[in-house]
């Protein structure tokens, strides 16, 4: 080994030193995401922006998704530590100006600061994970991240659901420290990353690809707006199709400006024809939808169906969230040990796909312990495929590539999770209304319900009226309800999961079809600066 080599060769010791200021980061992100999706109502309430809502999010998730690639090639050139302290600024910067919005239109606004941030926070982490550890051992520390990634999923709600419920702490509203929390944890992963990210970079002088940076903008905004917004504007309306137009015609530029740019572009084409590169970031791209099918309808159907609080929910999906972390912990022994890999992503998209179709035969008088293990065995194939997908991807390419190939593997994830969040959405608010329908004339025919419309008037009315005076909207109503008249509710938003629950494992049954082609390039046993070091350099296989 030369002498390069053993320099850039790392410790156990050392790599957790590194990896405590990485943990901090994604935990911050993380984090954020949860508290703020079980907090939203009540900030909108607040900011008397009830309806503008989803442009808080949307904003979020734009700026973050298209700033994701942009970090990974940006940190090839400059160093990943410039980068990631930037991406914490930035998110640091964005969560207190979130703190002190006084409108959802400002609030909108700092939140994609905020995703400026967030898009460099995970897939920066995983790039520099890759610089230090080989693709070998990389899955033994992936149990750090999902740990990082179920506690996060387990203290959001509740943490969320505490600041919302508070009128005010330490002197400042309640609602406001859903965003002032990250703050301290902001801080704090600034001064373990400057103090412990001291790893080697060699400078790669490239010229920054401003036209792809600029056309990619151009063809995602466009259709991430339509993607949130879809259902609210309607598909088929001009403003959609507008959308959909520029979208395309955006990305057909984006992807005329990278082949003009070569090697120097955004996402370079040439990637492309590496097919472990190629097909795992498809691969990527069904999970995303395939795992936001679950998890964008499980909460809905804890909250709704079995009536429990937001708070609640989130501790009923420790579950999946188990699943995940013991998977993950489990599979990165193994594939150190063995440097096999292949057949955790097929094992791991066969149990999503059966868990996603075991989720849509439960209903409203399903016993929440079996819906457990369904999400159980839903995390613990989630956990096998997302991490070995990265590795694999990872192993495949150059070190030269690695920043920019690692957070591919995120955009195209994020984009399948918008798209999945969208459609099934979409699904599910278009089908739940005719199912309620069905089980209300159902419901009509049976002496208990009339009797129970008989002394509840004012809801009789409102039945009476077509519907009108039900808004499903804002499902507070049905716990104040007899269960009776609930009932028919209850079994309609059950059986409008189900459709989604079986939508998302038919997805998933086309992820379990694409990672058979998966070839299995044996592991490397160095690290990305090992690499480097000796002068290697991939083949595009």
């Amino acid at each position: 080994m030369s002498t390069e080599t053993q320099q850039a060769s790392l410790t156990h010791r050392q790599i957790l030193t590194v990896l405590s200021g990485l943990l901090l980061g994604m935990f911050l992100a993380a984090l954020d995401q949860m508290i703020v999706a079980s907090a939203m109502k009540t900030i909108a309430d607040e900011l008397h922006g009830q309806t503008l809502q989803a442009w808080a999010t949307t904003a979020y998730l734009i700026t973050a998704t298209v700033t994701t690639p942009l970090y990974g090639k940006l940190s090839d050139i400059y160093g990943r530590k410039p980068l990631y302290l930037a991406a914490i600024s930035l998110f640091l910067a964005g969560s207190l100006l979130s703190g002190i919005a006084n409108s959802m239109y400002e609030l909108a606004a700092f939140r994609a600061v905020q995703g400026l941030g967030a898009g460099g926070l995970m897939s920066l982490a995983f790039a520099i994970m890759a610089d230090m550890i080989s693709p070998r051992e990389r899955s033994r520390y992936s149990a750090y991240f999902m740990a990082v990634f179920g506690t996060s999923s387990v203290l959001g709600p509740v943490i969320g659901g505490l600041f919302a419920g508070m009128d005010s702490f330490l002197g400042v509203a309640g609602w406001r420290w859903v965003f002032l929390v990250n703050v301290p944890v902001a801080l704090a992963a600034l001064a373990v990353v400057a103090k412990v990210l001291n790893i080697p970079h060699n400078r790669v002088d490239h010229r920054i690809d401003y036209v792809g940076a600029l056309t990619l903008i151009v063809g995602l905004v466009p259709l991430l707006l339509v993607a949130e917004q879809g259902r609210e504007w309607g598909w088929a309306s001009g403003t959609s199709i507008a959308m959909y137009v520029v979208g395309g015609l955006g990305i057909i530029a984006f992807i005329l400006a990278e082949r003009r740019m070569g090697d120097e572009a955004l996402l370079p084409l040439r990637l492309f024809r590496n097919h472990t590169f190629a097909l795992g970031n498809a691969i990527n791209f069904v999970l995303g939808i395939g795992m936001f099918g679950g998890m964008v309808s499980l909460p809905l159907y804890l909250q709704i169906v079995k009536g429990v609080s937001p708070t609640q929910s989130g501790l009923m999906l420790l579950p999946m969230m188990l699943g995940i972390m013991s998977a993950t912990a489990i599979s990165g022994q193994v594939t150190a040990k063995t440097g096999r890999y292949k057949i955790f992503p097929v094992i791991g998209a066969g149990m999503m796909a059966t868990a996603l179709l075991l989720l849509s035969r439960v209903g409203t008088d399903t016993p929440i312990w079996l819906v457990m293990i369904f999400m159980f065995i839903m995390g613990a194939g989630l956990g096998q495929c997302m991490q070995t997908i990265l590795v694999a991807i990872q192993n495949s390419s150059e070190p030269r590539d690695m920043g920019v190939s690692t957070s591919s593997a995120t955009f195209f994830r994020q984009i399948g999770g918008t798209v999945g969040t969208a459609v099934f959405l979409s699904i599910l608010f278009s089908t739940v209304g005719d199912k309620i329908g069905s089980g209300l004339r159902s419901a009509m025919q049976t002496e208990a319900f009339r009797t129970a419309l008989a002394q509840n008037p004012q809801f009789a009315q409102s039945l009476q009226q077509g519907g009108s005076g039900v808004d499903l909207n804002n499902t507070e109503f049905l716990k104040g309800l007899d269960p009776v008249l609930a009932r028919p509710f209850l079994d309609g938003f059950s059986g409008a999961m189900d459709t989604v629950f079986l939508t998302g494992g038919l997805v998933m049954i086309v992820g379990f079809l694409l990672v058979w082609f998966i070839r299995e390039i044996p592991l490397s046993e160095k690290s990305g600066l090992q690499r480097v070091a000796d002068g290697e350099a991939v083949a595009a296989v």
